[in-house]
């Protein structure tokens, strides 16, 4: 190879080299050989599209499921309505609680894409189950199952096989969630300015994928479900789980990985160990001194530095160097049970901030646990006739979703411009939280919607021993309107929250609390709807949520739902103001600047 000896020749060269450095991602992602990621041949919207298709089809396999366990629940197992809507609410609770798992075992172990596959596998696995168990012996007597023609009693095992199989599948779904969600986000190079306006856009593209999977199950699968054709719903969702697996494999060879950055809770561990080893120590002031590695060798992982806070000042001692750290070999790390970087220390202190807000978003999913549940039985217990078509009430939640994806494709272009121009203020659009803030004022006024509609069906019930009312279900349209668009807000905003507030190495663990947050709030409604139940069928009366609605007060738990809404709101807000949120070293000589 000829040398570039004289000046022009220099600047061909540098060039060259500037050409090939460009060719490259700048993130630090690796391609399937472990290689430095090739821009042209990786990643980008050809990889993320084909996860936001896996991730449309594996949901419209779990919406298939999910929207009428309640009813199935009922009519094949022969569950009351507060045994089948506590059963649904440990079952999703199950689901969002495993995302946690999936999330540690992405970031430390297997990576993003191994645990993708791996668990989907489960999902299918329970699906097939499910169906063969629907198909053989819990549809019996022929034809049960419909919206008032119970089935007959189940033994011990086969009841153990539905738990099972359903419990796979929830497994197989929401492990990988946060992994694919991450992944998705790791195809585009956050360092490229166009990439990275990409992958601001990808959460919002794929919760509105997560919605739209869900509306050809919540109409048309809802509808053949509320006929009886079981088989048929649960084989159609094993079908689109097979074909979304299908879709996750085919991009195997162009996607961008990460390597797992080691197990969180060791890191962790190391940083409270070595911080209590160093409790007598005196405290630098400013974080003067304290340890850390040269920016290279984050760089080299696809990290960032995170630079030093003064909250959890106690934790610091974890970073001061004293000579028993020092070692005479340079090429030898220090003992970390010993000796932490401030960016190790940092991810703790990361973690704790995290957490106040993370425990209010907890009560934020009570509204739409609610939704899949109680309103389901709410609608069941109104007017579906319209005409000669009988609407399944699960069906409605057909408008949660049209209402939640429309408001988020309609928020940058419309919603965004036009609230800029009434505020009369500089172009600065609402922080997550405060989104998060928005969403919770309108879950609140839903559920106050939801008691009013339930105050006016029993207006109109029949007290004959039936389920019934005159009241036509379309009157649940505004509350189910109302909490799509209170779901537009929280879940995207607190998604890229989580994902932005947690160092690069945990992103799939900062998708899974997202996720937690509603799993730990399935169970906490659960909770709730078991305490109201024992305290209001003291003396022999029917309780707030009976077998017969008619003979209940569902209003007044939709009430008590609003009132719990409104003061996690409160209290979200004084988090929400206390925030600090973490600062990132730039790449590239930029100064730092805080991620919000």
């Amino acid at each position: 190879m000829h040398e570039c000896s004289s000046f022009s020749q220099d600047k061909v060269c540098s060039s060259i080299g500037q050409s090939l450095r460009h060719a490259y991602t700048k993130d630090g992602s690796l391609d399937f050989h472990g290689k430095p990621a090739i821009k042209d041949r990786t990643g980008g919207w050809r990889c993320g599209t084909l996860l936001l298709v896996n991730q449309g089809l594996a949901n419209l396999a779990f919406a298939g499921v999910e929207v009428n366990m309640v009813l199935f629940a009922k009519s094949v197992l022969r569950q009351t309505n507060a045994e089948a809507s506590n059963t649904f609410s440990r079952w999703m609770g199950s689901l969002y609680l495993s995302s946690l798992m999936g999330a540690f075992l992405s970031d430390s172990y297997l990576g993003r894409y191994l645990t993708c596959v791996t668990f989907q596998a489960f999902s299918i696995i329970g699906l097939l189950g499910l169906s063969f168990a629907t198909q053989s012996f819990l549809l019996r007597p022929h034809g049960c199952g419909k919206i008032g023609q119970l089935c007959d009693p189940h033994s011990p095992a086969e009841t153990a096989i539905f738990y099972i199989s359903i419990y796979l599948f929830a497994l197989g779904i929401g492990a990988p969630e946060p992994a694919l969600a991450t992944f998705g986000a790791d195809q585009f190079d956050e360092e490229d300015p166009k990439e990275k306006k990409s992958k601001t856009s990808f959460y919002s593209y794929f919760y509105i994928a997560l919605n739209l999977g869900c509306l050809f199950s919540e109409t048309v699968l809802v509808y053949a479900e509320n006929m009886g054709y079981w088989v048929l719903g649960f084989w159609i969702c094993a079908g689109c789980d097979i074909l979304a697996f299908s879709s996750l494999l085919s991009g195997t060879l162009r996607y961008r990985h990460f390597k797992p950055s080691g197990n969180p809770l060791s890191r962790f561990s190391q940083v409270i160990v070595a911080s209590l080893r160093k409790i007598n120590l005196e405290m630098p002031t400013n974080g003067g001194g304290l340890f850390e590695v040269h920016v290279r060798e984050y760089e080299a992982n696809g990290t960032r530095r995170i630079l030093h806070t003064n909250d959890f000042k106690f934790l610091d001692r974890a970073a001061i160097m004293t000579s028993a750290d020092i070692t005479t070999n340079e090429d030898q790390n220090p003992n970390q049970w010993r000796l932490c970087t401030v960016t190790q220390v940092e991810e703790v202190k990361c973690v704790l901030r995290l957490l106040p807000v993370w425990l209010c978003t907890i009560l934020s999913s009570m509204a739409y646990i609610q939704m899949l549940s109680l309103f389901v039985e709410q609608g069941a217990a109104m007017n579906t006739g319209v005409s000669n078509f009988q609407i399944p009430p699960a069906s409605m939640t057909a408008f949660d979703i049209v209402s939640t994806t429309a408001f988020i494709l309609l928020y940058d272009k419309l919603i965004v411009p036009l609230y800029l121009k009434v505020a009369k203020r500089r172009p600065k659009t609402p922080s997550e939280l405060q989104r998060v803030g928005i969403g919770l004022a309108i879950a609140t006024v839903a559920m106050i919607i939801a008691g009013i509609v339930e105050q006016r069906r029993l207006k109109y019930a029949s007290f004959g021993g039936e389920e019934t009312s005159s009241l036509s279900i379309f009157w649940q349209t505004p509350q189910y309107v109302l909490l799509g668009v209170s779901e537009a807000f929280v879940y995207v905003a607190q998604m890229e929250f989580f994902a932005s507030q947690i160092p690069n190495g945990l992103k799939s663990l900062g998708i899974a609390l997202s996720m937690s947050s509603t799993a730990i709030g399935t169970y906490v409604c659960s909770m709730i709807l078991s305490v109201v139940m024992v305290l209001t069928t003291k003396n022999g009366k029917p309780g707030w949520v009976p077998p017969n609605l008619n003979d209940g007060h569902l209003d007044r738990f939709f009430f008590l739902s609003a009132t719990v809404t409104a003061m996690n709101l409160g209290v979200f807000v004084v988090c929400a103001r206390r925030y600090k949120s973490i600062s990132l070293q730039k790449q590239e000589g930029e100064s730092a600047a805080g991620v919000q």
